[in-house]
Formats: C-alpha cells, sequence, structure tokens
C-alpha cells in the first residue's frame, strides 16, 4: 500500500476509492468528501513522521533475548542471586533509547 493510500485511509477510515499509481486517485465514495492533495500530502507526512519516531521500539523488539532466552535469564538469576536478565534488558535500552 502506498503512503498515499495509507493517508487516505488515516483521514477517511472505511472510504471507498482506488488509486493507479501515486496520483490517480478516483473518488467512489458517496458518504464522505474526498480529501484535497494537500491534505492527503500534510498526512502521508505525519503518518511518516510518527512511523520514523518509533523506529527506537523497533529497534528494542529486535534487540531483546527471545522470551524463552529471558525466562532462562531469569529463573537462573532467581537461583544464583545475579541480575542477568535486568543487565540484559538495560543494555538493550541504553543502546535503543527513547527520543
Amino acid at each position: 500500500m502506498t503512503d498515499r493510500a495509507n493517508a487516505i485511509i488515516s483521514l477517511r477510515p472505511n472510504a471507498k476509492f482506488s488509486l493507479v499509481g501515486s496520483h490517480n486517485l478516483t473518488w467512489l465514495d458517496t458518504e464522505q468528501t474526498q480529501p484535497t492533495d494537500s491534505e492527503i500530502d500534510a498526512e502521508a507526512i505525519r503518518l511518516q513522521a510518527e512511523y520514523d519516531a518509533r523506529q527506537y521500539a523497533r529497534d528494542r523488539a529486535s534487540a531483546y533475548p527471545s522470551m524463552q532466552e529471558q525466562l532462562d535469564m531469569q529463573y537462573w538469576d532467581s537461583v544464583n542471586g545475579t541480575t542477568t536478565w535486568k543487565d540484559a534488558i538495560a543494555a538493550v535500552k541504553t543502546e535503543n533509547p527513547k527520543p
């Protein structure tokens, strides 16, 4: 789905339209008004900024150990009195800080 299609869906949920390429929009919805090109462009920019602002979360998600590994760390931490799990999670958060 294109950025413009996502922007249109964000502006007019459940709207009926056809988009060929990035600018050939055919409005098929009789219930909602068609957004202007400037509204669509502004919404596409807003959605991209929102997506970009969450990059740290995507980076963290891929850097965290698996849940199985985390549970194993927690088990062994409780047995050995260590902080391996807390240290691993803190390292991921430090390497991928929130903006």
